[in-house]
């Protein structure tokens, strides 16, 4: 009988998690003009602290109280803040790493201090419930986040916890039958954006995890229905070189994707900086907070492969480009659909999906690949051309095996010539500030890296980038007890910089291909 009811709690917290809406819980939206003066006031050095707060009262009963007592000579903007909110909780534990110990026992210690338990159902928070247990990346990041979970995964696989992966995904399943898509995070604020889908990729872990390739089969509602998400939109392009949401419909009949996101307001976790940001610039707003958010989507947020002049946050174009690494994806995503479909016994769907991977694949290489920078990069739609920033995306067609042999080789060698770097390669070759550039490296492009250049026989090359990544790991562990979120792969010695917070720590992908190269034998 405790098997069967074990058995029944999932199925029973899907029932009664309530899908919550958008408006419901928005913050700057429920809280108008006191939001704009929290953050604008910068009462938090963070931008994300409020938006992540939780209410105390209703809210029609605090925006009552503020407009109340807000023009009162005496009115204190933060002692009325913590009068009326609580500050997320925070896990309790007494962590304390041992700078001696390995890192891969160090990261074993770490997986239960990042887990968190199914949530609870709490109507004035911007948290949104999760029905299964799942891993948070650390520091200011409380909640689940799409990509980053993918290579969390592949180091939950390599410690055993394949339960935990099992959890994840079907915590991803969950919100894409709640809401069609899984949003970039499990917050009301991030519902108007996803980030790149790696859920196939995740599923496909789990499937070797626990040796059954039948689990594709299992997860293929809503694998199609989030490629669906994804190329919504795609029936009602007509003309070349015009974009509706996702999708972008090039010369004839290529359909390839862009970011997007279905807001142009501020970004809540951000309001301050984006803000300013427009208040600074001589953009139309609502084009620039589009952009910002689509950029956020990317999870390159913010980059040089974004910028129009490559250097200033203010000439942020990320809706005119289409990018090499989103693309690779989503082939990728077409494959698996492919392969799904006929294991469930589907030939006319798997045969059509096999088409569309090949069409993909065609307009990768025609529209990314650039014969004057001899590697992928990503292409402006708007202009007709490439952007000409080279980056560790340029290795995601070789992670997916979609590059020739010619093209693999030309790119094997702008990685040694322009990215690689003292502690792994770095994330583009502009130095902007900005997190997602020189000098910062991050842990899923080291692997994308490896990965791809072990697929085409690069092995000496990607090796040594395994090498100087782990080093760099190692030795900031060793120092400060902690795996971080990105690194300076350029000067290892000096801590990595950039982005709108401080460096974090924890830190969830960092850890999970730690685990991942510690476990690769090639």
């Amino acid at each position: 009988m405790k098997k069967a009811f074990r058995l029944l709690i999932p199925f029973l917290l899907f029932a009664i998690i309530p899908v919550i809406s958008h408006a419901q819980v928005f913050p700057s939206q429920q809280y108008g003009q006191l939001f704009h003066k929290v953050e604008m006031s910068k009462i938090f050095k963070d931008s994300k602290t409020f938006t992540d707060m939780i209410a105390l009262h209703p809210p029609k009963e605090i925006m009552k109280r503020y407009n109340a007592e807000k023009d009162q000579p005496n009115f204190n903007l933060k002692k009325f803040v913590f009068n009326n909110f609580k500050l997320p909780a925070t896990k309790q534990t007494h962590f304390k790493s041992h700078k001696r110990s390995s890192l891969v026992k160090h990261i074993n210690r770490l997986w239960p201090v990042l887990t968190r338990s199914p949530d609870s159902i709490h109507q004035l928070s911007s948290l949104i419930p999760l029905p299964y247990p799942y891993v948070v990346p650390g520091g200011r990041f409380r909640e689940i986040y799409y990509w980053d979970s993918y290579f969390t995964i592949l180091g939950l696989w390599h410690s055993h916890q394949i339960s935990l992966i099992e959890d994840m995904v079907n915590n991803f399943a969950y919100l894409i039958n709640s809401y069609g898509f899984i949003p970039n995070g499990n917050r009301t604020y991030y519902l108007t954006r996803s980030q790149p889908p790696f859920f196939p990729l995740m599923v496909e872990v789990l499937a070797k995890a626990k040796h059954n390739p039948h689990i594709l089969v299992k997860y293929l509602p809503e694998m199609q229905k989030e490629y669906d998400f994804w190329m919504k939109g795609s029936g009602s392009l007509v003309h070349p070189f015009t974009a509706e949401r996702n999708v972008v419909r090039l010369d004839g009949e290529v359909y390839l994707n862009r970011y997007w996101d279905s807001s142009d307001r501020p970004r809540p976790e951000s309001f301050r900086e984006d803000s300013l940001l427009a208040r600074h610039s001589k953009r139309n707003p609502t084009d620039l907070y589009r952009n910002l958010r689509a950029a956020a989507e990317s999870g390159w947020d913010f980059s040089s492969r974004w910028l129009a002049d490559k250097k200033s946050l203010s000439s942020i174009v990320t809706t005119q480009i289409v990018p090499a690494d989103l693309n690779s994806l989503l082939y990728h995503y077409e494959k698996t659909l492919s392969k799904a479909y006929k294991m469930k016994g589907d030939s006319n769907k798997a045969a059509e999906y096999e088409k569309k991977a090949e069409k993909r694949k065609i307009g990768i290489q025609k529209y990314c690949w650039d014969p004057q920078l001899h590697t992928f990069t990503d292409y402006n739609f708007k202009k007709e051309k490439s952007t000409g920033v080279i980056s560790a995306a340029c290795l995601y067609p070789l992670f997916f095996h979609i590059a020739n042999d010619a093209e693999a080789k030309q790119t094997a060698h702008i990685v040694r010539l322009s990215l690689l770097k003292d502690g792994g390669i770095v994330t583009t070759t502009n130095f902007t500030g900005q997190q997602w550039d020189k000098p910062n490296g991050w842990a899923p492009l080291q692997w994308i890296a490896y990965k791809g250049l072990m697929n085409y026989g690069f092995k000496s090359l990607a090796r040594e980038i395994r090498k100087r990544w782990m080093n760099v790991n190692q030795r900031v562990f060793h120092k400060t007890g902690k795996m971080m979120e990105k690194y300076n792969v350029v000067d290892p010695y000096v801590k990595a910089g950039g982005g709108e917070y401080a460096l974090q720590d924890g830190f969830g992908w960092t850890n999970g291909v730690y685990m991942q190269f510690e476990a690769t034998k090639e």
